[in-house]
């Protein structure tokens, strides 16, 4: 464990300029004593840990120490930082294996290669699945892979419902949601998700890197393009994820909840609309007398939302639809004369 800590001080201390002992003690959650101790273990050692004084002052490596990683290439670096899925790695409890194993590869990589992580997150994005599917990998994915890779543009036919269509698209990132693969890419100035098992063909132009005037090719030109620095995968997914789900919503149900049942409420169905709904009945006429909380909930139909809302159980009350509420009365009668 001691061997453990002393390394990784060293690999923080060689990536940062200078770190104080509080942010060492917080890094390495010991205390600024231990971190006293460990400076002078490494510099008994041999590692030229030097503290300065003062107010300004903190710990530092001279002489230039370091540890690197030879013969390590951009796309190796790249893809070793895309080993790890970060969800899957904080359910099983490795996040901190992880950040650590990350933390040295970082600070031993050569400084040309230190933006390979930013590069390859904002490449590739895995919304995992809340249970393991086998992923069906489309035939022209590698294609489309190696042009996200390379900053480069496609000419990609793609079947949208029936008919196929040919589109000039800068394709900025992938994302794997529940074993389909997903491109994010610019065409005519605007982002847009497309179905990578929808593609028919792809080409990737072997053009140059020039032809505009800025030395930039135009928009439907081969070769590479420049990207946008303010694009965020992760966050365009989110944003286009909860716009998906929200277009599903096209039916309104009416229920009353109990304390309890507002809890349980963001559990059974759509997070966000759940939430929409409480957030609303709360701003307008909020509990009734007994406690009671009124909801609007948007749902994607009568059919699913009487899947979801049986989990409240007697926590929720439907008022609307009279349909849907007749529905949920007999489930309840039949329901009370099995424990009769």
């Amino acid at each position: 464990m001691r061997a453990a800590r002393l390394i990784k001080m060293v690999l923080l201390l060689q990536a940062r300029p200078s770190m104080t002992g509080p942010e060492l003690a917080q890094e390495l959650e010991v205390s600024e004593r231990t971190v006293a101790r460990d400076v002078l273990s490494l510099s008994e050692a041999g590692v030229p840990v030097y503290a300065d004084r003062g107010r300004s002052g903190g710990y530092r490596l001279i002489g230039g120490y370091r540890t690197r990683l030879t013969g390590l290439g951009r796309s190796e670096a790249e893809a070793l930082f895309l080993s790890g899925v970060p969800s899957a790695l904080r359910e099983m409890g490795l996040a901190d294996a992880a950040s650590a194993a990350r933390l040295k590869v970082s600070a031993a990589l050569l400084p040309e290669l230190r933006d390979a992580a930013t590069g390859a997150a904002q490449r590739f994005h895995l919304d995992a699945p809340a249970w393991y599917q086998e992923p069906r990998t489309p035939a022209l994915l590698p294609a489309v892979a190696g042009a996200v890779w390379d900053d480069r543009r496609i000419t990609a036919r793609y079947l949208r419902k029936d008919i196929e269509v040919e589109r000039q698209l800068e394709p900025y990132g992938l994302v794997l949601k529940a074993g389909v693969w997903y491109l994010a890419a610019r065409a005519q100035g605007d982002f847009r998700v497309y179905r990578v098992d929808r593609f028919t063909a792809v080409e990737v132009p072997d053009g140059g890197e020039g032809g505009g005037e800025d030395g930039a090719e135009g928009p439907t030109g081969g070769g590479r393009f420049i990207r946008d620095e303010a694009f965020d995968l992760p966050a365009f997914w989110a944003e286009r994820a909860a716009q998906f789900a929200r277009s599903l919503l096209r039916e309104e149900v009416v229920i009353r909840l109990s304390a309890h049942g507002v809890r349980r409420l963001p559990h059974v169905t759509e997070r966000a609309a759940a939430e929409e709904a409480i957030d609303a009945a709360r701003s307008g006429d909020g509990p009734d007398a007994q406690g009671r909380l009124t909801v609007r909930l948007a749902v994607e139909s009568a059919e699913v939302a009487y899947a979801q809302l049986l989990g409240l159980g007697p926590e929720g009350e439907v008022l609307h639809p009279l349909a849907l509420r007749e529905r949920f009365a007999a489930a309840a009668r039949r329901t009370a004369a099995l424990y009769a």
